[in-house]
């Protein structure tokens, strides 16, 4: 069963907000990382790149946890539930649109040593439970 995202947390998943995503790692721990978000309807989507602990975590156990905390509202929170499909289709576009979203320049330019990254995954997270108060 899927959940939809309120009108509120859409538009602030538009914004350059950042998220942090928790993973679960192989000895079941979590593993959190700050990223870059885009929303897609009710979905979730962020870019890493092959053979990153995430993208490890997530091919293994596709359970994601995304939390959502604007840094100039602290108290206001979305934790959206879910569980994330990858793919390499369209891993350089997103992750150009997000960098220009967040820095104003495509990624390459922001980050030049991302020529030596490996190939870019898009991770598509759909959500089964939001909390918090957005």
């Amino acid at each position: 069963m899927t959940a939809a995202l309120s009108e509120d947390l859409k538009a602030l998943l538009d914004t350059p907000v950042f998220i942090s995503v928790a993973t679960i790692q192989p000895d079941g721990s979590p593993q959190v990382s700050p990223v870059w978000v885009k929303r897609d309807g009710d979905a979730v989507l962020f870019s890493t790149t092959i053979g990153r602990r995430k993208e490890k975590n997530l091919r293994r156990d596709p359970r994601v946890t995304v939390l959502l905390q604007p840094f100039d509202s602290p108290y206001t929170y979305a934790e959206i539930r879910g569980t994330a499909e990858l793919t390499t289709e369209g891993g350089q576009e997103l992750i150009d649109e997000l960098s220009v979203k967040y820095t104003g320049k495509k990624y390459a330019e922001f980050n030049p040593t991302s020529v030596n990254d490996t190939e870019r995954v898009v991770v598509r997270v759909t959500a089964r439970k939001v909390v918090g108060n957005i």
